[in-house]
Protein backbone atom coordinates (compact mmCIF):
# COMPACT_ATOMS: atom_id res chain seq x y z
CA UNK A 1 0.00 0.00 0.00
CA UNK A 2 1.05 3.29 -1.05
CA UNK A 3 2.43 5.59 2.09
CA UNK A 4 -0.36 8.51 2.27
CA UNK A 5 1.52 10.74 4.54
CA UNK A 6 5.01 9.78 4.56
CA UNK A 7 5.48 10.35 1.20
CA UNK A 8 4.61 13.98 1.35
CA UNK A 9 7.40 14.48 3.81
CA UNK A 10 10.73 16.13 2.80
CA UNK A 11 11.79 18.30 5.41
CA UNK A 12 10.45 19.01 8.85
CA UNK A 13 8.13 22.20 7.72
CA UNK A 14 6.01 19.41 5.88
CA UNK A 15 4.83 18.44 8.94
CA UNK A 16 3.45 21.47 10.77
CA UNK A 17 0.97 21.17 7.66
CA UNK A 18 -0.79 17.47 9.72
CA UNK A 19 -2.99 17.44 12.15
CA UNK A 20 -2.06 15.21 15.20
CA UNK A 21 -4.28 12.11 13.97
CA UNK A 22 -2.50 12.33 10.54
CA UNK A 23 0.86 12.66 12.79
CA UNK A 24 -0.51 9.64 14.64
CA UNK A 25 -1.07 7.79 10.95
CA UNK A 26 2.47 9.16 9.92
CA UNK A 27 4.00 7.65 12.85
CA UNK A 28 2.50 4.05 12.08
CA UNK A 29 3.80 4.96 8.46
CA UNK A 30 7.48 5.33 9.81
CA UNK A 31 7.63 2.54 12.20
CA UNK A 32 6.58 -0.18 8.47
CA UNK A 33 9.16 2.22 6.45
CA UNK A 34 11.66 1.20 9.15
CA UNK A 35 10.76 -2.24 9.75
CA UNK A 36 10.90 -2.96 5.75
CA UNK A 37 14.46 -2.04 5.52
CA UNK A 38 16.14 -2.26 8.18
CA UNK A 39 14.86 -6.43 8.02
CA UNK A 40 16.93 -6.45 4.79
CA UNK A 41 19.63 -4.22 4.71
CA UNK A 42 20.03 -4.80 9.05
CA UNK A 43 21.20 -2.12 10.93
CA UNK A 44 20.08 -1.08 14.69
CA UNK A 45 16.15 -1.33 15.11
CA UNK A 46 14.79 -0.88 18.62
CA UNK A 47 15.76 2.07 19.57
CA UNK A 48 14.66 3.95 16.21
CA UNK A 49 10.81 2.21 17.23
CA UNK A 50 10.59 3.79 20.16
CA UNK A 51 10.83 7.28 19.82
CA UNK A 52 8.91 7.94 16.72
CA UNK A 53 6.42 9.56 18.21
CA UNK A 54 9.16 11.63 20.11
CA UNK A 55 10.70 12.34 17.16
CA UNK A 56 7.51 13.86 15.47
CA UNK A 57 7.15 16.06 18.39
CA UNK A 58 10.10 17.49 18.55
CA UNK A 59 10.25 18.73 14.49
CA UNK A 60 6.45 19.81 14.60
CA UNK A 61 6.98 21.76 18.01
CA UNK A 62 10.91 23.68 17.11
CA UNK A 63 12.42 24.70 14.28
CA UNK A 64 15.15 22.59 12.97
CA UNK A 65 17.51 23.36 12.15
CA UNK A 66 18.01 26.73 13.55
CA UNK A 67 16.68 24.97 16.65
CA UNK A 68 19.91 22.82 17.78
CA UNK A 69 18.90 19.22 18.17
CA UNK A 70 21.30 16.57 19.14
CA UNK A 71 20.56 12.39 19.70
CA UNK A 72 22.84 10.75 22.06
CA UNK A 73 23.14 7.95 21.14
CA UNK A 74 22.48 7.81 17.62
CA UNK A 75 20.72 4.98 17.42
CA UNK A 76 17.62 6.38 17.82
CA UNK A 77 18.03 8.57 15.18
CA UNK A 78 16.56 7.01 12.20
CA UNK A 79 13.24 8.57 12.31
CA UNK A 80 15.29 12.33 12.24
CA UNK A 81 17.11 11.22 8.97
CA UNK A 82 13.92 9.96 7.55
CA UNK A 83 12.25 13.37 8.53
CA UNK A 84 15.17 15.62 7.66
CA UNK A 85 15.51 14.91 3.64
CA UNK A 86 16.96 11.38 3.73
CA UNK A 87 14.02 9.09 2.96
CA UNK A 88 15.31 8.61 -0.28
CA UNK A 89 18.71 7.83 0.97
CA UNK A 90 17.92 5.37 4.09
CA UNK A 91 18.15 2.16 2.18
CA UNK A 92 21.54 2.96 1.89
CA UNK A 93 21.86 3.16 5.62
CA UNK A 94 25.01 1.69 6.87
CA UNK A 95 26.27 0.67 3.51
CA UNK A 96 29.29 1.40 1.40
CA UNK A 97 28.98 5.35 0.45
CA UNK A 98 25.81 5.48 1.75
CA UNK A 99 24.27 7.10 4.87
CA UNK A 100 25.79 6.85 8.28
CA UNK A 101 23.88 4.93 10.78
CA UNK A 102 24.83 7.37 13.23
CA UNK A 103 24.01 11.53 13.44
CA UNK A 104 26.80 12.90 11.17
CA UNK A 105 27.36 16.79 10.86
CA UNK A 106 28.81 16.50 7.26
CA UNK A 107 26.03 14.53 5.83
CA UNK A 108 22.89 16.87 7.39
CA UNK A 109 22.54 20.69 8.62
CA UNK A 110 19.96 18.80 10.75
CA UNK A 111 22.56 16.64 12.20
CA UNK A 112 24.45 19.39 14.50
CA UNK A 113 26.54 16.90 16.66
CA UNK A 114 28.51 13.96 16.28
CA UNK A 115 27.28 11.35 18.25
CA UNK A 116 28.15 7.53 17.84
CA UNK A 117 29.29 7.33 21.70
CA UNK A 118 27.16 7.98 24.08
CA UNK A 119 26.23 10.32 27.40
CA UNK A 120 28.12 13.36 25.31
CA UNK A 121 24.79 15.62 24.24
CA UNK A 122 24.07 17.76 27.70
CA UNK A 123 27.59 19.04 27.14
CA UNK A 124 27.37 19.54 23.83
CA UNK A 125 23.93 20.74 23.68
CA UNK A 126 24.79 23.43 26.43
CA UNK A 127 28.20 24.38 24.51
CA UNK A 128 25.99 25.58 21.78
CA UNK A 129 23.33 27.57 24.24
CA UNK A 130 26.23 29.06 25.54
CA UNK A 131 27.67 29.87 21.91
CA UNK A 132 24.10 31.30 21.51
CA UNK A 133 24.00 33.52 24.38
CA UNK A 134 27.27 34.81 23.97
CA UNK A 135 26.51 35.71 20.31
CA UNK A 136 23.20 37.62 21.68
CA UNK A 137 20.75 35.12 20.19
CA UNK A 138 17.83 34.42 22.82
CA UNK A 139 15.45 33.07 20.46
CA UNK A 140 17.13 29.88 19.68
CA UNK A 141 16.37 26.42 21.36
CA UNK A 142 18.48 24.00 22.55
CA UNK A 143 17.52 20.22 22.59
CA UNK A 144 19.26 17.00 24.09
CA UNK A 145 17.68 13.69 23.62
CA UNK A 146 19.42 11.25 25.74
CA UNK A 147 18.21 7.64 26.81
CA UNK A 148 18.13 6.48 30.72
CA UNK A 149 21.52 4.42 30.25
CA UNK A 150 23.38 6.85 28.46
CA UNK A 151 22.41 9.64 31.13
CA UNK A 152 23.96 7.27 33.84
CA UNK A 153 27.10 7.99 32.96
CA UNK A 154 29.73 10.28 34.48
CA UNK A 155 30.15 12.85 31.44
CA UNK A 156 26.31 13.41 31.46
CA UNK A 157 26.35 14.37 35.12
CA UNK A 158 29.49 16.49 34.23
CA UNK A 159 27.02 18.26 31.92
CA UNK A 160 24.10 18.57 33.95
CA UNK A 161 26.02 19.73 36.95
CA UNK A 162 27.18 22.72 34.65
CA UNK A 163 24.07 23.41 32.70
CA UNK A 164 21.85 23.66 36.58
CA UNK A 165 24.16 27.12 37.54
CA UNK A 166 23.98 28.26 33.86
CA UNK A 167 20.49 30.26 32.57
CA UNK A 168 20.83 28.88 28.83
CA UNK A 169 17.97 27.58 27.21
CA UNK A 170 18.08 24.03 26.66
CA UNK A 171 16.02 21.41 27.08
CA UNK A 172 17.39 17.41 27.98
CA UNK A 173 14.85 14.90 27.28
CA UNK A 174 15.27 11.90 28.67
CA UNK A 175 14.31 8.92 26.80
CA UNK A 176 13.61 6.65 29.62
CA UNK A 177 12.67 2.26 28.18
CA UNK A 178 15.00 1.04 30.85
CA UNK A 179 17.43 -0.30 28.56
CA UNK A 180 20.44 0.55 26.44
CA UNK A 181 21.35 -2.18 24.38
CA UNK A 182 20.95 -4.25 27.85
CA UNK A 183 19.28 -4.04 30.77
CA UNK A 184 20.23 -0.49 32.74
CA UNK A 185 21.37 -0.75 35.54
CA UNK A 186 22.55 1.08 38.88
CA UNK A 187 21.14 3.21 41.93
CA UNK A 188 19.70 6.06 38.58
CA UNK A 189 17.77 3.27 37.03
CA UNK A 190 16.25 2.04 40.10
CA UNK A 191 15.20 5.70 41.24
CA UNK A 192 13.96 6.77 37.42
CA UNK A 193 11.26 3.29 37.92
CA UNK A 194 10.34 4.57 41.29
CA UNK A 195 9.54 7.43 39.59
CA UNK A 196 7.56 6.11 36.81
CA UNK A 197 5.53 4.04 39.24
CA UNK A 198 5.21 7.01 42.33
CA UNK A 199 7.13 5.52 44.47
CA UNK A 200 10.11 8.00 44.75
CA UNK A 201 9.95 9.01 48.43
CA UNK A 202 13.09 11.32 47.91
CA UNK A 203 13.75 14.90 46.06
CA UNK A 204 13.52 14.82 42.66
CA UNK A 205 17.24 14.93 41.30
CA UNK A 206 16.80 16.96 38.34
CA UNK A 207 15.31 19.88 40.11
CA UNK A 208 17.79 19.56 42.77
CA UNK A 209 20.46 20.09 39.80
CA UNK A 210 18.14 23.49 39.29
CA UNK A 211 16.43 21.98 36.03
CA UNK A 212 12.81 22.82 35.70
CA UNK A 213 11.40 18.86 35.78
CA UNK A 214 8.37 17.95 34.04
CA UNK A 215 6.96 14.36 33.62
CA UNK A 216 7.06 11.27 33.29
CA UNK A 217 4.80 11.39 30.04
CA UNK A 218 3.84 9.10 27.98
CA UNK A 219 5.98 8.54 24.57
CA UNK A 220 3.48 7.37 22.44
CA UNK A 221 1.36 10.03 22.75
CA UNK A 222 1.60 12.40 20.63
CA UNK A 223 -0.83 15.03 21.63
CA UNK A 224 0.78 15.15 24.60
CA UNK A 225 4.15 15.54 23.47
CA UNK A 226 3.33 18.16 21.40
CA UNK A 227 1.45 20.01 24.34
CA UNK A 228 4.13 19.35 26.82
CA UNK A 229 6.87 20.63 24.50
CA UNK A 230 5.00 23.82 23.70
CA UNK A 231 4.50 24.51 26.95
CA UNK A 232 7.98 24.16 27.62
CA UNK A 233 9.07 26.46 24.81
CA UNK A 234 7.58 29.40 26.60
CA UNK A 235 9.74 28.62 29.67
CA UNK A 236 13.48 30.13 30.40
CA UNK A 237 16.16 28.09 31.47
CA UNK A 238 17.41 24.70 32.00
CA UNK A 239 14.90 22.23 31.33
CA UNK A 240 14.46 18.58 31.99
CA UNK A 241 11.58 16.85 29.88
CA UNK A 242 11.13 12.66 31.43
CA UNK A 243 9.45 10.83 28.38
CA UNK A 244 8.63 6.99 28.95
CA UNK A 245 8.78 4.71 26.03
CA UNK A 246 8.92 1.22 24.64
CA UNK A 247 12.21 0.18 22.93
CA UNK A 248 10.77 -1.77 19.50
CA UNK A 249 7.41 -0.21 19.91
CA UNK A 250 5.90 -1.31 16.85
CA UNK A 251 7.13 -4.81 16.15
CA UNK A 252 5.51 -7.63 18.62
CA UNK A 253 9.12 -9.19 18.64
CA UNK A 254 11.61 -6.57 19.06
CA UNK A 255 8.96 -4.97 22.08
CA UNK A 256 9.26 -9.00 24.03
CA UNK A 257 13.08 -9.05 23.35
CA UNK A 258 14.37 -5.95 23.10
CA UNK A 259 18.45 -6.99 23.89
CA UNK A 260 18.15 -9.07 20.32
CA UNK A 261 16.13 -6.59 18.53
CA UNK A 262 18.63 -3.97 19.52
CA UNK A 263 20.42 -4.80 15.72
CA UNK A 264 18.70 -8.17 14.77
CA UNK A 265 20.15 -8.65 11.41
CA UNK A 266 18.20 -9.94 9.00
CA UNK A 267 14.44 -10.47 9.47
CA UNK A 268 11.00 -11.34 8.23
CA UNK A 269 9.40 -7.43 8.13
CA UNK A 270 5.80 -9.28 8.25
CA UNK A 271 5.92 -11.79 11.00
CA UNK A 272 8.99 -10.39 12.95
CA UNK A 273 10.69 -13.32 13.09
CA UNK A 274 14.71 -13.32 12.95
CA UNK A 275 16.12 -15.13 9.29
CA UNK A 276 17.34 -18.50 10.86
CA UNK A 277 21.53 -18.60 10.42
CA UNK A 278 22.72 -21.17 8.33
CA UNK A 279 22.95 -24.59 10.20
CA UNK A 280 26.23 -25.29 8.55
CA UNK A 281 28.90 -25.31 12.00
CA UNK A 282 31.11 -22.35 11.50
CA UNK A 283 33.98 -20.93 14.26
CA UNK A 284 32.64 -19.41 16.69
CA UNK A 285 32.90 -15.46 17.59
CA UNK A 286 36.11 -14.51 19.56
CA UNK A 287 33.45 -12.55 22.11
CA UNK A 288 31.99 -16.47 22.80
CA UNK A 289 35.24 -17.55 23.10
CA UNK A 290 36.29 -15.04 26.11
CA UNK A 291 33.03 -15.68 27.32
CA UNK A 292 33.16 -19.32 27.58
CA UNK A 293 36.95 -19.47 28.38
CA UNK A 294 36.19 -17.01 31.41
CA UNK A 295 34.03 -19.08 33.15
CA UNK A 296 36.23 -22.27 32.78
CA UNK A 297 38.49 -19.88 34.40
CA UNK A 298 37.02 -18.54 36.98
CA UNK A 299 35.60 -22.27 38.41
CA UNK A 300 39.16 -22.86 39.07
CA UNK A 301 40.35 -19.85 40.05
CA UNK A 302 38.41 -17.42 42.47
CA UNK A 303 39.79 -14.46 42.26
CA UNK A 304 38.85 -13.92 38.92
CA UNK A 305 36.64 -11.29 38.44
CA UNK A 306 34.44 -9.57 35.15
CA UNK A 307 33.90 -6.36 34.77
CA UNK A 308 32.12 -4.49 31.74
CA UNK A 309 30.69 -1.25 30.84
CA UNK A 310 27.02 -1.63 29.80
CA UNK A 311 28.10 -4.74 27.27
CA UNK A 312 27.54 -7.46 28.54
CA UNK A 313 26.01 -9.60 25.91
CA UNK A 314 27.95 -8.11 23.25
CA UNK A 315 31.06 -9.01 25.08
CA UNK A 316 29.46 -12.35 26.21
CA UNK A 317 30.35 -11.21 29.63
CA UNK A 318 26.92 -12.19 30.43
CA UNK A 319 27.89 -15.88 30.83
CA UNK A 320 30.35 -15.38 33.95
CA UNK A 321 27.53 -12.82 34.90
CA UNK A 322 24.87 -15.46 34.88
CA UNK A 323 27.08 -18.06 36.68
CA UNK A 324 28.93 -15.94 38.90
CA UNK A 325 27.05 -13.05 39.83
CA UNK A 326 28.70 -12.26 42.74
CA UNK A 327 32.13 -12.08 40.82
CA UNK A 328 30.46 -10.44 37.62
CA UNK A 329 29.91 -6.58 36.81
CA UNK A 330 27.97 -4.61 34.11
CA UNK A 331 28.53 -0.96 35.71
CA UNK A 332 26.26 0.56 33.38
CA UNK A 333 28.00 3.38 30.26
CA UNK A 334 30.97 4.10 32.54
CA UNK A 335 34.39 3.25 31.17
CA UNK A 336 36.50 5.02 33.66
CA UNK A 337 34.37 3.93 36.51
CA UNK A 338 35.18 0.36 34.98
CA UNK A 339 38.80 0.98 34.87
CA UNK A 340 39.51 2.04 38.18
CA UNK A 341 36.74 -0.30 39.99
CA UNK A 342 39.49 -2.91 38.53
CA UNK A 343 42.46 -1.03 39.36
CA UNK A 344 40.71 -1.33 42.96
CA UNK A 345 40.11 -4.84 42.66
CA UNK A 346 43.64 -5.66 41.84
CA UNK A 347 45.22 -4.05 44.64
CA UNK A 348 43.33 -6.37 46.83
CA UNK A 349 44.76 -9.61 44.96
CA UNK A 350 41.76 -9.94 42.47
CA UNK A 351 42.29 -10.64 39.14
CA UNK A 352 40.16 -8.28 37.59
CA UNK A 353 39.15 -9.50 33.30
CA UNK A 354 38.00 -6.28 32.27
CA UNK A 355 35.65 -6.19 28.76
CA UNK A 356 35.40 -3.23 26.78
CA UNK A 357 35.52 -2.63 23.12
CA UNK A 358 38.31 -1.16 21.88
CA UNK A 359 36.76 2.48 20.79
CA UNK A 360 35.31 2.87 24.15
CA UNK A 361 38.80 2.23 25.91
CA UNK A 362 39.36 5.33 24.31
CA UNK A 363 37.09 7.35 27.16
CA UNK A 364 38.90 6.32 29.98
CA UNK A 365 42.66 6.86 28.87
CA UNK A 366 43.50 8.55 31.82
CA UNK A 367 42.48 5.91 34.17
CA UNK A 368 44.85 3.17 31.88
CA UNK A 369 47.11 5.31 32.84
CA UNK A 370 47.59 6.91 36.31
CA UNK A 371 44.86 4.34 38.09
CA UNK A 372 46.32 1.30 36.42
CA UNK A 373 49.66 1.81 34.79
CA UNK A 374 51.34 4.05 36.87
CA UNK A 375 50.68 1.36 40.13
CA UNK A 376 51.49 -1.12 37.78
CA UNK A 377 48.82 -3.61 38.96
CA UNK A 378 47.63 -6.52 37.02
CA UNK A 379 44.40 -5.64 35.43
CA UNK A 380 44.27 -7.70 32.19
CA UNK A 381 42.06 -5.62 29.54
CA UNK A 382 39.52 -7.16 26.49
CA UNK A 383 39.83 -4.90 23.89
CA UNK A 384 36.48 -6.57 21.66
CA UNK A 385 35.81 -5.18 18.35
CA UNK A 386 39.42 -4.30 17.50
CA UNK A 387 40.53 -3.44 14.14
CA UNK A 388 37.55 -2.42 11.70
CA UNK A 389 34.20 -3.16 12.41
CA UNK A 390 32.05 -3.11 9.51
CA UNK A 391 29.04 -1.02 9.21
CA UNK A 392 29.23 0.64 12.48
CA UNK A 393 31.23 3.33 10.94
CA UNK A 394 34.56 5.76 11.82
CA UNK A 395 32.95 5.91 15.49
CA UNK A 396 33.12 2.28 16.38
CA UNK A 397 36.38 1.19 14.54
CA UNK A 398 38.89 0.01 16.65
CA UNK A 399 42.03 1.37 14.44
CA UNK A 400 43.74 3.35 17.68
CA UNK A 401 44.79 1.10 20.37
CA UNK A 402 47.97 -0.42 19.70
CA UNK A 403 49.16 3.06 19.25
CA UNK A 404 47.67 4.80 22.40
CA UNK A 405 48.21 1.38 24.26
CA UNK A 406 52.19 0.67 23.29
CA UNK A 407 53.51 4.12 24.37
CA UNK A 408 52.46 3.36 28.13
CA UNK A 409 55.15 1.96 30.18
CA UNK A 410 54.30 -1.13 32.06
CA UNK A 411 51.88 -2.53 29.70
CA UNK A 412 51.94 -5.89 27.62
CA UNK A 413 49.94 -5.92 24.69
CA UNK A 414 49.03 -9.03 22.98
CA UNK A 415 46.54 -9.15 19.83
CA UNK A 416 46.06 -13.39 19.00
CA UNK A 417 45.67 -14.48 15.23
CA UNK A 418 42.88 -16.89 16.06
CA UNK A 419 40.49 -18.16 18.93
CA UNK A 420 43.18 -20.53 20.44
CA UNK A 421 45.89 -18.15 21.50
CA UNK A 422 43.28 -15.83 23.08
CA UNK A 423 41.76 -18.64 25.01
CA UNK A 424 45.95 -19.60 25.43
CA UNK A 425 46.26 -15.50 26.97
CA UNK A 426 43.35 -15.67 29.27
CA UNK A 427 45.15 -18.74 30.78
CA UNK A 428 48.62 -17.34 30.79
CA UNK A 429 46.73 -14.26 32.51
CA UNK A 430 45.62 -15.51 35.59
CA UNK A 431 48.67 -17.46 36.58
CA UNK A 432 49.79 -14.43 38.70
CA UNK A 433 53.10 -13.92 36.33
CA UNK A 434 52.29 -10.32 35.27
CA UNK A 435 52.91 -7.95 37.65
CA UNK A 436 51.27 -5.53 35.33
CA UNK A 437 48.45 -4.80 33.09
CA UNK A 438 48.08 -6.50 30.03
CA UNK A 439 45.69 -5.48 27.22
CA UNK A 440 44.63 -8.41 24.24
CA UNK A 441 42.80 -7.27 21.54
CA UNK A 442 40.60 -9.24 19.39
CA UNK A 443 38.54 -8.45 16.36
CA UNK A 444 34.95 -8.63 15.66
CA UNK A 445 33.10 -11.37 14.64
CA UNK A 446 34.04 -15.55 14.23
CA UNK A 447 37.96 -17.09 13.86
CA UNK A 448 38.67 -19.40 11.53
CA UNK A 449 39.01 -22.79 13.85
CA UNK A 450 36.49 -25.26 14.47
CA UNK A 451 38.05 -27.00 16.92
CA UNK A 452 39.43 -24.12 19.56
CA UNK A 453 38.35 -25.47 22.56
CA UNK A 454 41.59 -27.55 23.29
CA UNK A 455 43.85 -28.05 26.34
CA UNK A 456 45.18 -25.04 28.26
CA UNK A 457 48.90 -24.46 27.00
CA UNK A 458 50.77 -21.29 28.57
CA UNK A 459 52.07 -18.66 26.21
CA UNK A 460 55.68 -17.47 26.63
CA UNK A 461 56.05 -13.71 27.11
CA UNK A 462 57.19 -11.33 23.93
CA UNK A 463 57.48 -14.69 21.72
CA UNK A 464 56.36 -13.96 18.36
CA UNK A 465 55.91 -17.47 15.84
CA UNK A 466 57.14 -17.79 12.56
CA UNK A 467 54.57 -19.37 10.44
CA UNK A 468 56.20 -19.69 6.87
CA UNK A 469 59.82 -19.55 5.99
CA UNK A 470 61.01 -17.83 2.36
CA UNK A 471 63.52 -16.54 0.73
CA UNK A 472 63.17 -12.95 -0.62
CA UNK A 473 60.56 -11.21 1.67
CA UNK A 474 59.72 -11.14 5.46
CA UNK A 475 56.18 -9.73 5.96
CA UNK A 476 55.51 -9.19 10.19
CA UNK A 477 51.77 -9.42 10.99
CA UNK A 478 50.06 -9.00 14.34
CA UNK A 479 46.70 -10.54 15.05
CA UNK A 480 44.21 -12.14 12.93
CA UNK A 481 45.25 -10.01 9.95
CA UNK A 482 47.97 -12.41 9.75
CA UNK A 483 45.05 -14.50 8.11
CA UNK A 484 44.92 -12.18 5.11
CA UNK A 485 48.13 -12.72 5.11
CA UNK A 486 48.58 -16.08 4.96
CA UNK A 487 46.29 -16.30 2.07
CA UNK A 488 47.89 -13.36 0.31
CA UNK A 489 51.48 -15.41 0.18
CA UNK A 490 50.41 -18.84 -0.96
CA UNK A 491 52.61 -19.74 -3.38
CA UNK A 492 54.64 -16.87 -2.58
CA UNK A 493 58.10 -17.30 -1.83
CA UNK A 494 57.81 -14.80 1.65
CA UNK A 495 58.36 -15.64 4.69
CA UNK A 496 56.09 -14.58 7.55
CA UNK A 497 55.79 -13.72 11.13
CA UNK A 498 53.17 -13.43 13.39
CA UNK A 499 54.70 -11.37 16.31
CA UNK A 500 51.50 -11.81 19.01
CA UNK A 501 53.00 -8.88 21.12
CA UNK A 502 53.37 -5.32 19.78
CA UNK A 503 55.07 -5.01 23.70
CA UNK A 504 57.49 -6.40 24.49
CA UNK A 505 58.57 -7.54 20.99
CA UNK A 506 60.30 -10.71 20.37
CA UNK A 507 63.74 -8.22 19.99
CA UNK A 508 65.60 -11.98 19.36
CA UNK A 509 64.04 -12.92 16.19
CA UNK A 510 63.46 -9.61 15.14
CA UNK A 511 67.42 -9.33 15.11
CA UNK A 512 67.24 -12.50 13.23
CA UNK A 513 64.47 -10.89 10.53
CA UNK A 514 66.42 -8.23 9.61
CA UNK A 515 69.98 -9.56 9.35
CA UNK A 516 68.18 -12.48 6.82
CA UNK A 517 65.93 -10.14 4.89
CA UNK A 518 66.66 -6.96 3.36
CA UNK A 519 62.54 -5.68 3.00
CA UNK A 520 60.24 -6.12 5.31
CA UNK A 521 56.40 -5.38 5.39
CA UNK A 522 54.43 -5.17 8.41
CA UNK A 523 50.76 -5.73 8.24
CA UNK A 524 48.09 -4.54 10.79
CA UNK A 525 44.35 -3.83 11.32
CA UNK A 526 45.42 -0.58 13.31
CA UNK A 527 46.40 3.02 12.63
CA UNK A 528 49.68 3.43 10.75
CA UNK A 529 51.04 5.82 12.61
CA UNK A 530 52.14 5.03 15.93
CA UNK A 531 51.26 1.41 15.88
CA UNK A 532 52.82 -2.11 15.09
CA UNK A 533 54.59 -1.03 12.06
CA UNK A 534 56.05 1.89 13.83
CA UNK A 535 57.35 -0.18 16.86
CA UNK A 536 59.24 -2.31 14.12
CA UNK A 537 60.52 0.90 12.52
CA UNK A 538 61.30 2.58 15.93
CA UNK A 539 63.74 -1.20 16.72
CA UNK A 540 65.48 -0.76 13.61
CA UNK A 541 66.53 2.85 13.91
CA UNK A 542 67.50 2.01 17.66
CA UNK A 543 69.68 -0.59 16.40
CA UNK A 544 70.57 1.13 13.02
CA UNK A 545 68.91 -1.10 10.74
CA UNK A 546 69.27 0.44 7.11
CA UNK A 547 66.67 -2.56 5.91
CA UNK A 548 63.76 -1.46 3.62
CA UNK A 549 60.35 -0.94 5.50
CA UNK A 550 56.83 -1.04 4.14
CA UNK A 551 53.77 -0.74 6.59
CA UNK A 552 50.37 -1.59 5.82
CA UNK A 553 47.98 -0.69 7.95
CA UNK A 554 44.78 1.67 8.36
CA UNK A 555 45.97 5.09 7.03
CA UNK A 556 45.85 8.48 8.71
CA UNK A 557 42.25 9.42 8.20
CA UNK A 558 38.40 8.24 9.40
CA UNK A 559 37.27 5.27 7.87
CA UNK A 560 34.05 5.31 6.97
CA UNK A 561 31.43 2.51 7.05
CA UNK A 562 30.91 -0.99 4.88
CA UNK A 563 30.97 -4.25 5.30
CA UNK A 564 34.58 -5.47 6.68
CA UNK A 565 35.39 -6.81 3.68
CA UNK A 566 34.63 -4.15 1.59
CA UNK A 567 36.81 -1.97 3.87
CA UNK A 568 39.81 -4.10 3.84
CA UNK A 569 39.89 -4.16 -0.15
CA UNK A 570 39.36 -0.19 0.12
CA UNK A 571 42.70 0.03 2.07
CA UNK A 572 44.32 -2.65 0.80
CA UNK A 573 44.32 -4.85 3.91
CA UNK A 574 42.28 -7.72 1.90
CA UNK A 575 44.11 -10.80 0.69
CA UNK A 576 44.05 -10.10 -2.87
CA UNK A 577 45.66 -6.08 -2.44
CA UNK A 578 47.92 -7.61 0.01
CA UNK A 579 49.37 -10.09 -2.56
CA UNK A 580 49.38 -7.38 -5.21
CA UNK A 581 51.15 -5.00 -3.18
CA UNK A 582 54.06 -8.12 -2.38
CA UNK A 583 54.16 -8.82 -5.64
CA UNK A 584 54.87 -5.02 -6.28
CA UNK A 585 58.19 -5.18 -3.83
CA UNK A 586 59.53 -8.82 -5.74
Amino acid sequence: MMNSFLNTINSPDDLKKLTHEQLKALAKELRKFIIDIVAVKEGHLGASLGVVELTLAIHYVYNTPDDLLIWDVGHQAYVHKILTGRKEKFHTNRQIHGISGFPKRSESEFDTFGTGHSSTSISAILGMAIASKIKGDSSKHHIAVIGDASIASGMAFEGLNHAGATNTNILVILNDNAIGIDPSVGALKEYLTNVKTGNQKQDNIFEALNFNYSGPVDGHNISKLISELERLKSIKGPKFLHVTTTKGKGLKQAEENQVTYHAPGKFNAITGDIVPKSEVIQPPKFQDVFGITLVELAKSNESIIGITPAMPTGSSMKLMIDEFPNRAFDVGIAEQHAVTLAAGMATQGMIPFCNIYSTFLQRAYDQIIHDVALQNLPVIFFLDRSGLVGEDGATHHGAFDMAYLRCIPNITLFAPRNEIELRNIMFTAQLGHFKGPLAIRYPRGRGVILNWNLPFKKIKIGKAVQLKKGKTIAVLSIGTISNNVEEAIRNMDISHYTMRFVKPLDTNLLHDIFETYKTLVTVEDGCVIGGFGSAISEFATKNNYKNIIKVLGIPDYFIEHASVQELQDEIGLSPSKIRTYLESLT
